[in-house]
């Protein structure tokens, strides 16, 4: 959303069923039974009178308990980063980098926390630098979605001990959740997901089990998942990606 959003008068302000409507929650109509129904919030207070004005740069807003971001120059991006890319937006070893990718737009973009350069998958680009640093944050405890082709079998037991916590030299990892995809005799893929960013922490977790990562793809941040997004693409958070995570950071 950008400051050119429409319907807004002189104080900055605008009807709360025209900001719904506008900003593609549902139909005017629709937006005014929610309202009605007492499912639309703003600032912790249920908001059932029509025509109530907000300011749509600062209200936190939710409809049905999701939050609506507010209106900001900000770009919330999700990049598949491809292997062999490193996660800055210059190298001085000449190696391909971010800004290959984004050098034909305007913003400023950060990088959210960091994918290695042997990893592929996903990674958060945005030109809202708080938001960059609390979500890479450990105190925020993010979730992030691997999978990981892996040397030998995995079974059960894998998974077991994934989910005990293993403990590395710099402290033990906490694995949220886990499962086996796949395996034959000589290798096996596995998806974990963890909330820290420690570096290589997933490729050291599992070789520490005895399991050496063969590939590795980062799959989901939080709510924010790939999908079918092609190598080397980007594309624009939606409303409910953007609202999710700006909860997840406190913002």
């Amino acid at each position: 959303m950008n400051d050119d959003f429409p319907g807004i008068d002189e104080d900055g302000l605008i009807r709360l069923q025209k900001l719904l409507a506008t900003s593609g929650v549902a139909s005017r109509r629709k937006c005014e039974e929610l309202m009605l129904a007492g499912e639309v919030e703003v600032d912790g207070e249920i908001i059932t009178r029509l025509g109530t004005k907000v300011d749509p740069r600062v209200a936190v807003i939710r409809v049905s308990g999701k939050r609506l971001p507010p209106i900001s120059p900000n770009v919330y991006l999700v990049m598949n980063k491809p292997r062999g890319v490193v996660s800055t937006m210059s190298d001085p070893e000449g190696r391909r980098t971010l800004s290959d990718f984004v050098a034909d737009r305007p913003e400023r973009l950060f990088h959210v926390g960091r994918l290695d350069t042997d990893t592929d998958g996903l990674l958060l680009l945005t030109n809202d630098g708080d938001f960059a640093q609390r979500l890479a944050h450990p105190s925020y405890e993010v979730e992030k979605t691997y999978v990981a082709e892996v040397s030998g079998p995995v079974d059960k037991d894998t998974v077991k001990t994934l989910l005990a916590g293993v403990e590395l030299e710099d402290g033990p990892v906490e694995v949220r959740r886990a499962r086996v995809i796949s395996t034959t005799a000589d290798r096996g893929i596995v998806e974990l997901a963890i909330h820290e960013g420690r570096n290589r922490i997933v490729r050291r977790l599992l070789d520490q089990i005895g399991h050496p990562v063969l590939h590795l793809t980062r799959t989901a941040i939080g709510p924010v998942k790939i999908g079918n997004l092609r190598q080397g693409t980007l594309r624009e958070l939606t409303l409910d990606e953007v609202g999710s995570l700006l909860d997840t950071a406190g913002l």
